[in-house]
């Protein structure tokens, strides 16, 4: 093997725990070892990091696979890495045992109250640009909840209570240690596929505006029927799709998507989604890690334009989103794989969990309103750790008990 950069490999005494797993409609994917480690950088060099990383391979034996997450930021550094063992059938989730016996510690980043004074700052910002050439037209904006607890958090038992969500793909990656050197893992559930590669084809599943479900039948279907025709979130969604068919375009001789969007539900929330499918011009050429480089982030978790929301977030929003609305997949040595927008999600280290949820500011929205959305995507992850938003233990709804015994709703 031709050498390599020191901070491109990491002996196993060195490094993070490394557990990876995916399931999502293409299939399941287990990952534990690590051989070597993917040199870490910023977005804008993944594809010649990958493409170099997979050229220096000489060993017939190793899996040709890289898999883990990019962080938020497309100036920080990713966390990939090539595993020992690979498999398509994850391991077994742990039994969901008692959880109301724990005492968590709940500290919201930013408050509630701090977040709707953002959400209306983001939204003078939006009239401020009003006129101008390239006008800001949305600022995703997202805060976090960090919990605290004895004893340290079980991630087996916690995917285990991720199941059966049929709008979701469950995941988990290492992301490498924290500040004090403790491992760190992100886990959750994403109903988001950024970009999936198969030889040519390709498929992006976008989904921007969003309405919380109710266990009403009625009020759910109507809900459903509002988001559907609300013009702020068509608008808001069509900017999404926009920017994906716009970063997709030079690389296809074919790309299509549906005039309209569709309802798409998971068990906590409604959204609007469009599936994007397209043909690349040269399949061998570029890789699904390339793809989801030059996509990421897209307008349903930053804004638009890109450049101006994104440099707008960390001050409005006070704190560093690290791997949050980022992107977690594989990519193999032939360039095929898939990448899903991290949401839904925690960061797990030891004792502590931080989850995130955030809500696109567009011209007409309610500060109020976009808090209870994100209050009502942090259900998600609530749930599943049975607590709520002000660190009550919380008792599992129907469907987080079907959940907790993996039977679809």
């Amino acid at each position: 093997m031709k050498s390599m950069p020191d901070s491109a490999v990491v002996s196993a005494g060195q490094a993070t725990p490394c557990t990876f797993m995916l399931a999502s409609p293409r299939g399941q994917l287990a990952a534990s070892g690590l051989r070597r480690r993917l040199r870490a950088g910023p977005a804008d060099t993944l594809a010649s990091r990958v493409r170099a990383f997979f050229a220096e391979e000489d060993d017939p034996s190793a899996p040709g696979l890289l898999t883990g997450a990019l962080p938020f930021d497309r100036a920080a550094h990713d966390f990939l890495f090539q595993p020992d063992h690979v498999s398509d059938a994850p391991p077994a989730p742990a039994a969901a045992g008692p959880r109301q016996d724990r005492r968590w510690r709940v500290s919201p980043q930013p408050s509630r109250a701090a977040y709707e004074a953002a959400v209306a700052k983001a939204l003078d910002l939006i009239r401020a640009s009003r006129g101008e050439a390239e006008p800001l037209t949305k600022i995703v904006l997202s805060r976090s909840v960090l919990l605290e607890a004895d004893p340290p958090v079980d991630l087996m038992a916690l995917s285990g209570r991720l199941l059966g969500d049929p709008g979701a793909v469950r995941f988990l990656t290492p992301i490498g240690p924290g500040a004090t050197g403790a491992p760190r893992h992100l886990i959750g559930a994403t109903p988001e596929l950024l970009v999936s590669k198969t030889g040519a084809a390709i498929v992006s599943h976008p989904l921007a505006g969003s309405a919380r479900r109710s266990a009403d039948p009625a009020a759910d279907r109507a809900a459903a029927e509002t988001l559907a025709h609300s013009q702020k979130d068509q608008r808001e969604h069509r900017w999404v799709v926009e920017a994906i068919l716009d970063g997709l375009a030079p690389y296809c001789r074919a790309l299509v998507a549906p005039p309209e969007p569709e309802l798409v539900s998971t068990l906590t929330m409604w959204h609007l989604g469009t599936r994007i499918e397209g043909q690349l011009k040269d399949p061998q050429g570029v890789s699904s890690a390339e793809l989801a480089a030059v996509l990421h982030p897209t307008p349903a978790v930053g804004g638009t334009p890109r450049g101006r929301s994104l440099a707008l977030i960390p001050a409005l929003e006070g704190y560093d989103r690290g791997f949050y609305a980022g992107a977690v997949g594989w990519t193999d040595r032939a360039g095929d794989g898939e990448w899903y927008v991290s949401l839904r999600c925690a960061e797990v280290s030891g004792r502590q969990v931080r989850i995130y949820a955030g809500a696109g500011i567009v011209e007409g929205s309610v500060p109020a309103e976009e808090a209870e959305e994100t209050s009502a995507k942090l259900q998600a992850m609530l749930r599943a750790l049975g607590v709520d938003e002000e660190g009550h233990a919380s008792a599992p709804s129907c469907a987080m008990l079907e959940s907790a015994t993996g039977v679809d709703e």
